[in-house]
């Protein structure tokens, strides 16, 4: 007897093409979205073909985590939906087949995918991560690509504001008005044309402005009252010219963002890596509490011989005491010397805090580093999770609501989507800023949908019409009833 049964066999069939079609459809909608952020990097750039190819497959990868816990919800409301709308699911019932049994190859599939997320988020979403910024990083510091616009001022050039009236059909630039202050604000040079013509030199490092037919003004005032220290000088200079060639620093080639400084972010790293830098970071700050500890108790201001006596003044002795009567002392200076020992009292108390305060900083940056990896490395096994409660969430709920297609599936799904989106960047940001512990942060979601999936199951399971207007409408009445009832015999 085949342990595969044919009913697990269909099930199967309609699960998993419901899931393969509503996972793309997620990864599209989220890589929008994803797109649309970082549209700025993208657009103008210049930038070709396989750099925007690079850029879809890392982001790509990079909205995987969503999309997979949105697609298996609301695969599975739509295939239980569709079942229960068809009256398959209760010819099932009828045949003795329970709701847990129908479940369980679906579940099945779905624990098979949440193990495969593990391992995607372990293995495969570090390297997509790590390329992904550095390709990032590396869009954001390319040059945007040359085109200056026509009645308004161009400022994409470092140094340079440049204004266009207007252009020809050849590409020509008419009356040009161009602010130098590469040289600093005080030393602008102006500059105005009637016709010009701007390209990139041959290495992508410049470019080559061809000025025709025009002047220059340059204020000299500031820099010769510098050099020589006069104010009687020439105001400023003014220059005439048929043509004149600038040369501006300009790099429009795309260069690579070297991805070995991101190795050691919190995103770019597995489970075991993770955990190392928790553990190695975990006793250098450990390290460096105790050290400075043991500095405030062994550092004195009277020498090493008196420090015990200092710290422990119940253990001096009655001869001691008399030796060290720090009140007469005091007493027996005078106030000039008063106000030195004061003085240096306070410089060293100073130091002491600027010291505390220095090494709360250290401390503090030691463990902003351990909460980001131990959030991280809680992420990797929260989305796993949540792929199997979204599973329990969506199958009970599409028996219940009977509805199959893209209609009522689709507003329950997004709703239940956002409730845990909300819930999950909420635990988030606790964990971040250090307000809950990075575990209670990080499973906060599947804390609270949790309970929710097992009591649909529930409800699911005995068949109970959660959903339907008339019942909640008939317990309504029976709850008024009983009210009125219960005033009636008061």
């Amino acid at each position: 007897m085949s342990w595969v049964k044919k009913i697990d066999v269909y099930l199967l069939r309609n699960f998993l093409g419901l899931f393969l079609a509503t996972f793309f459809i997620a990864i599209f909608i989220l890589l929008m979205q994803f797109m649309w952020i970082h549209v700025d990097d993208l657009v103008g750039k210049g930038i070709g073909l396989g750099v925007l190819s690079e850029f879809f497959i890392y982001a790509t990868a990079a909205v995987v985590p969503l999309a997979l816990p949105l697609a298996i919800l609301l695969s599975s409301i739509i295939s239980f939906g569709n079942l229960a709308e068809k009256s398959e699911l209760t010819a099932m019932k009828a045949a003795g087949i329970s709701l847990f049994r129908i479940m369980r190859p679906l579940a099945i599939a779905v624990a098979l995918l949440s193990v495969g997320a593990f391992f995607f988020s372990n293995n495969v979403l570090p390297k997509s991560q790590m390329k992904l910024w550095a390709l990032i990083f590396s869009l954001r510091q390319k040059s945007p690509e040359l085109e200056i616009p026509v009645g308004e001022f161009y400022d994409d050039i470092s140094g340079f504001h440049i204004y266009v009236h207007d252009k020809t059909s050849r590409g020509e630039l008419l009356n040009i008005m161009i602010y130098d202050y590469s040289n600093g604000f005080e030393n602008v040079k102006v500059m105005v044309a009637d016709t010009g013509r701007l390209k990139a030199s041959e290495d992508k490092h410049y470019l080559i402005f061809d000025l025709i037919n025009g002047e220059s003004f340059e204020d000299l005032n500031k820099r010769q009252q510098r050099a020589t220290r006069s104010s009687k000088n020439i105001p400023y200079r003014r220059e005439t010219f048929a043509h004149k060639r600038l040369l501006i620093d300009f790099a429009t080639d795309f260069n690579r963002f070297d991805e070995s400084i991101l190795e050691d972010q919190h995103v770019s790293k597995n489970v075991a890596q993770l955990t190392h830098s928790i553990d190695s970071v975990r006793v250098v700050a450990e390290g460096r509490s105790r050290e400075q500890s043991t500095r405030l108790l062994t550092d004195r201001y009277f020498g090493r011989e008196t420090r015990r006596q200092v710290l422990l003044p119940t253990q001096l002795t009655k001869e001691e005491k008399e030796k060290y009567n720090w009140e007469q002392l005091w007493n027996s200076i005078d106030v000039y010397r008063q106000r030195q020992v004061l003085t240096i009292a306070g410089e060293k108390a100073r130091a002491y805090r600027d010291q505390i305060e220095y090494n709360a900083l250290l401390l503090e940056d030691a463990e902003r580093y351990i909460r980001k990896h131990q959030i991280e490395l809680y992420r990797k096994y929260t989305l796993a999770f949540a792929c199997l409660i979204f599973f329990f969430i969506g199958a009970p709920l599409g028996a219940i609501i009977r509805k199959g297609g893209l209609g009522a599936p689709v507003v329950i799904s997004v709703v239940m989507f956002i409730v845990y989106y909300i819930i999950d960047n909420t635990g988030y940001k606790m964990a971040r800023e250090a307000l809950w512990p990075c575990w209670a942060g990080m499973w906060l979601s599947s804390f609270v949908l949790l309970p929710i999936g097992i009591f649909l199951t529930y409800k699911a399971a005995t068949d109970s019409p959660l959903f339907n207007p008339e019942a909640w409408e008939k317990a309504w009445k029976q709850a008024v009833s009983k009210v009125r009832g219960v005033g009636f015999r008061v």
